[in-house]
Parts: C-alpha cells; sequence; structure tokens
C-alpha cells in the first residue's frame, strides 16, 4: 500500500472534514490534499522519479507533512534530517544517503551551502520560505500541474530512510519501507468516518519516528493534527487549551518542564482524553506528579518503541496508571509504573541471552522483537544488519526482563550495562533507587574503569533547587535500598544531564566527561 493513500483515502470521503494546523494555518482534507498533487507536480516537474531520495532539513511545518505525502506519492524515498544535527553530521547523512533533492528552511540554508560544494549527488535545492540563490522556491512548486495519480509500490520497497539519534556512534540510516508503515497505522488506529475523533498536538520533531507516524495514523484515521514548529511548554499548554486538544505526545523531558511550567495550574487541561509519553525511560517521581496533577479524566500511555520497529511495540495503558483499588492492586500498580507494559497484538517479544536463548521472568537480558514491520535493514550496513536482524528477531540492544504477568521492565542500553568483578548492574535500577531521594530531581548512572573491578559504579546527579545533600548521604541511601556492590561508589553532582534531542541521556559524554576523575568524587 503506498502510504500516501493515508490522506488520499480521508481526503476523497471528506474533503471539507479539519485535518490540519500550522500556526494559524487551517487545512480541511481537500486543500491539504491538493497542496500534496501540486508539489507532487513540481517535483515531478524537476525531473524526480523512483530512484531519487529527498531530504528534508526544517522544524515541523504544513510543508513537511507535504512533501512527505507528496514524496511517497511519487515513489521518492523521504530523508527526514535531524535540525539540530552539527555540520559533520549533517555532511554525513546527506553524503551516506546519497541524496538527490535537498528541502530545506531558510534558518538552516547557511548551513547547507557550506556543504553544498561536497553534495556531489544532491542535484535539486528547494527553499521552504525565502528566495535563495540557486534554490527552487517551495511555493513556485505548486504553481505546477497536480500529480492525481499515487505511485504504485510493492510493501518492501523503500520509503523513508530515517538516521537513528546516534547517541553512541555516527547516525545509522534505518530503512523503513511502506508495508512497515501500512502495517503500523492499519494496525494502530481506524479509518476516518467523517465521526469527530478529537484533536492531536504535535511537538515532537518530524525526523523522530514518534512524529512521523504521528502524521500519518491521525490523518488517517480522521483525528485533527495540530502542530507545534518546536516545543515550548508554554505554548503547549496554550494550545491544549485553545484547540481543545484531546491527544497528545511528549518525551519525559518535556512532561517534567509542562508541570514545572508556572502556567500548569491555571491552563484548562480538561479537554485532554489521552496523554502518550516515551522515546526515552520515565522517571517514576515525573509520571506519578503528572498522575497527581493532571485531570483525572486523562488516561496516560507508556509507549516504548524504537526507529527499527516503526515506532510503538510495547504500551503500558490507561489502566495500569490509574492508582485505584484495594492497597495490594495499588502497590502493584506503582511496581508497573516503572514498566513499559506488555507487547501490542502484532508484536513478538522474548528477552535473550548473549547466544539469543530465551531467559525466563526475572532474568535480565537483551529484548528481541519479532514482526511484520521490523526495518529492512541499516543503509549500506550489510554486516550490521546480519548481526541485528539475527533469525528473524531484532536485537534492540536495550536490556530487560519481564514479570510473572508479561510486563517488560527496561534495564539500560546493552553498551550502558556495568560489570563490576564479574557482576551486571543495570544502570536503571540504581537510577529508580536516586530518583526516590527527596534531593534528587535527575540522576543518570554509569560505569567507569577501575583496575580492581573493572568498572565501578558512578552517579551523576542534579538536585531539586534549593535542595541539598551529601555524597556520602545518596550512597548509604542506595546501599539500604539495594545490594550492596550496586551502590554508586561515586557522586558527581551536576546542573544538568547532557541529552540528545528527545531527551535520551548521553551516558557516553558523562564517561568521557568523568572518566579522569574517578577517586574524586
Amino acid at each position: 500500500m503506498n502510504t500516501a493513500m493515508f490522506l488520499s483515502i480521508p481526503a476523497s470521503m471528506f474533503p471539507d472534514q479539519e485535518i490540519l494546523v500550522f500556526e494559524g494555518r487551517r487545512f480541511d482534507y481537500q486543500s491539504l490534499q491538493d497542496r500534496v498533487n501540486r508539489l507532487a507536480g513540481g517535483l515531478k516537474a524537476l525531473g524526480l522519479g523512483r530512484s531519487d531520495r529527498l531530504a528534508v532539513l526544517q522544524t515541523n511545518c504544513n510543508e513537511y507533512v507535504e512533501a512527505y505525502y507528496a514524496a511517497s506519492k511519487l515513489g521518492l524515498v523521504f530523508i527526514p534530517l535531524n535540525y539540530r544535527a552539527k555540520l559533520d553530521e549533517l555532511r554525513y547523512m546527506l553524503t551516506d544517503s546519497e541524496a538527490t533533492a535537498v528541502m530545506v528552511g531558510d534558518r538552516y540554508v547557511e548551513l547547507i551551502e557550506k556543504l553544498r560544494p561536497e553534495l556531489g549527488s544532491v542535484r535539486v535545492y528547494i527553499s521552504i520560505g525565502s528566495t535563495w540563490p540557486g534554490m527552487v522556491r517551495y511555493e513556485e512548486l505548486l504553481g505546477a500541474e497536480p500529480e492525481e495519480i499515487e505511485a504504485e509500490v510493492d510493501d518492501g520497497d523503500l520509503n523513508v530512510l530515517m538516521y537513528t539519534s546516534g547517541t553512541t556512534a555516527l547516525p545509522k540510516g534505518v530503512m523503513l519501507t511502506y508495508g512497515d508503515f501500512s502495517e503500523y497505522v492499519l494496525n494502530s488506529v481506524e479509518p476516518a468516518d467523517g465521526t469527530d475523533r478529537g484533536s492531536f498536538l504535535l511537538a515532537v520533531p518530524l525526523y523522530h519516528i514518534a512524529g512521523l507516524t504521528s502524521i500519518m495514523t491521525n490523518i488517517y484515521t480522521g483525528r485533527r493534527l495540530v502542530m507545534l514548529a518546536q516545543f515550548e511548554p508554554g505554548l503547549w499548554l496554550r494550545t491544549v487549551e485553545q484547540e481543545r486538544i484531546t491527544h497528545a505526545f511528549v518525551v519525559p523531558t518535556m512532561l517534567k518542564r509542562i508541570l514545572d511550567h508556572p502556567d500548569f495550574d491555571s491552563t484548562d487541561l480538561s479537554s485532554l482524553q489521552i496523554l502518550s509519553y516515551g522515546a526515552a525511560p520515565m522517571p517514576l517521581p515525573v509520571i506519578r506528579r503528572a498522575i497527581e496533577r493532571f485531570p483525572k479524566t486523562v488516561g496516560f500511555i507508556n509507549a516504548f518503541g524504537q526507529t527499527e520497529t516503526t515506532s510503538t511495540v510495547t504500551v503500558l495503558g490507561p489502566e495500569d496508571h490509574r492508582l485505584e483499588g484495594p492497597p495490594e492492586e495499588v502497590e502493584k500498580k506503582l511496581r508497573r509504573l516503572s514498566s513499559i507494559g506488555r507487547p501490542l497484538p502484532d508484536v513478538e517479544l522474548k528477552i535473550v541471552d548473549e547466544a539469543g536463548n530465551e531467559l525466563p521472568p526475572g532474568q535480565v537480558g537483551e529484548i528481541a522483537i519479532r514482526s511484520a514491520r521490523v526495518m529492512k535493514g541499516y543503509w549500506k550496513r550489510e554486516a550490521e544488519t546480519a548481526q541485528t536482524l539475527a533469525g528473524g528477531w531484532i536485537r534492540t540492544r536495550d536490556m530487560g526482563w519481564v514479570d510473572e504477568d508479561g510486563y517488560v521492565y527496561l534495564a539500560g542500553r546493552k553498551s550502558d550495562m556495568i560489570i563490576r568483578g564479574g557482576e551486571n548492574i543495570a544502570p536503571e535500577e540504581v537510577e529508580a533507587v536516586l530518583h526516590t531521594h527527596p534531593a534528587v530531581d535527575e540522576a543518570a548512572v554509569f560505569g567507569v574503569p577501575d583496575e580492581e573491578w573493572g568498572e565501578r559504579v558512578a552517579a551523576a546527579v542534579v538536585l531539586k533547587p534549593g535542595m541539598q545533600a551529601a555524597a556520602e548521604e545518596l550512597i548509604e541511601y542506595c546501599r539500604q535500598r539495594l545490594a550492596s556492590f550496586k551502590k554508586p561508589e561515586l557522586i558527581f553532582f551536576v546542573e544538568s544531564l547532557p541529552r540528545n534531542p528527545m531527551g535520551k541521556v548521553l551516558k557516553k559524554d558523562l564517561r568521557q566527561t568523568f572518566a579522569s576523575r574517578v577517586g574524586s568524587p
């Protein structure tokens, strides 16, 4: 199925239904479809066809959505670029992908101009916004004859080349097919039927899998898509109130900033029905605060997934977030709040050891996934693809364990596991304890080299404003709540934790920063 149909099918049935809102601009299905058809015609007139790859460098905007659907309509490979990437990272992604066309917003033109002499594969440059020398202006392309026909594609054909965030190395190009997205969307939502499906607030970037799949699921199901160019907590709160948002997705750092914003208590959030979160581990104190402070009518969903799995594979649903019932039931739900829930119906999940053998409940190993929508592979990385997709199961490099009821718990990235004296220590277990200390705002646990033990457990800690705690106090706090060998031996107090754009802590940076300071906590 060509993913352009996620727009064209409902547009043919409900042309007057409002479906997209961005910065005061409002589009019904018909007007959005018309712009997509004209853009596709303009791209075709530039000579772009099935063998080409269109890269986009811009913050969220309606043009970005239109570009995805136009590219899919023509059978182009769509490459959403991280607009926070540095020059070297952009150079790598554009040369590695062999992009043939680049669409760029005004604020990023200077970066592209610096790279232009090195981008031999690029033959078309398109500007979103102003007129720039040597670039075709986006709005000019809309004057072309509309392309009404959708390219015939196979489910295995490449639709999107999405580069991972690269927390430990250069980003990898994840190959996602038309079939991958079709499987995800058709199994996630019902098709639009003209009824009111509410409004979804999109504040995560479209270069992230959660953002890109949102412009498919919501448009296909008929839920009005309200987009922010970039996340800002005050704007997020105002938009929920003004647009009567019913559904939204945030990452943990976004949720914390929303809760901390001075306008939170005075904002009308009564329209909100579902607040999903994911993309990084959620600290237990943050989600507990959210449950307490958001209206009781809000249902929370923890959606865990990867780019390689075409978004969500496990869900901790609203019922699991409702801390109600007999004391023993509430206690069980409190424990499960630190889980990522259970696999979706189209997903098989198991915990495996190094050899790929399945481990029983309670044992920590690597999370392996099998589904019809796992990636086709890594672009130009055959050996790494074969290793990751061994035996038809994708080895996620996320460590975890499963309880007796099938709930999955994360134990950190495989590369982040700490091995002290032959004992494996999951950083997230230690972080969960540190997060319960009244003075701790954020904590990240990592290993530092040690001649005697191999590694020592270290923690970078951000204290809450106005609060104090000594390193010895935090170490003792953990010793009382964990096996002795798991307690941090080194505490480093920092103003903030290094994170990637989606809120994941860059533990590689912490290890590099503090390895030389071992013995000087």
